[in-house]
């Protein structure tokens, strides 16, 4: 059975790591798009950045800025870095994703507690090699629509 997907959550690019690389990319992404910053992004120990607002008000899908260069620290390795680019979906539950993807002999891997307390996060990647984010549904600190469920 697919695994049911309830939204686009939010869109992860790589930013630089020096304080300047990233006030420039919130500054472009701000002043240029015009993308509001969620205040509510956790401290992310040796991942510095900003979650960006796609949208009017807090209810919208978000881009999130990681700075990272080369692997990160909080990779398990270079293939398991929560800092690749990807694209983040939110499921109505978590576990029966992870079955689905373990029926199906579909290799992923997961962070727990990255982005906050309840957080459990799932990474797979499609037959292109592009990185998928999966991960349930109200327990992200962003996004008002993922803490309203």
């Amino acid at each position: 059975m697919p695994i049911k997907v309830v939204e686009l959550h939010h869109h992860g690019i790589r930013i630089g790591t020096a304080p300047d690389e990233v006030e420039q990319a919130r500054s472009f992404y701000s002043d240029v798009l015009g993308l509001s910053t969620d205040p509510a992004r956790p401290t992310i120990p040796t991942i510095p950045g900003f979650w960006m607002y796609v949208g009017e008000g807090e209810r919208t899908t978000q881009i999130h800025l990681m700075g990272a260069s080369g692997k990160s620290p909080m990779a398990k390795s270079e293939k398991e870095d929560p800092t690749l680019p990807h694209v983040a979906l939110a499921v109505e539950d978590i576990q029966a994703a992870r079955e689905e993807l373990d029926e199906r002999g579909i290799w992923y891997w997961s962070i727990q507690g990255l982005v906050g307390q309840n957080s459990d996060q799932v990474f797979v990647r499609d037959p292109c090699g592009n990185v998928i984010e999966l991960h349930q549904i109200g327990t992200c600190t962003c996004n008002k629509i993922a803490l309203s469920q």
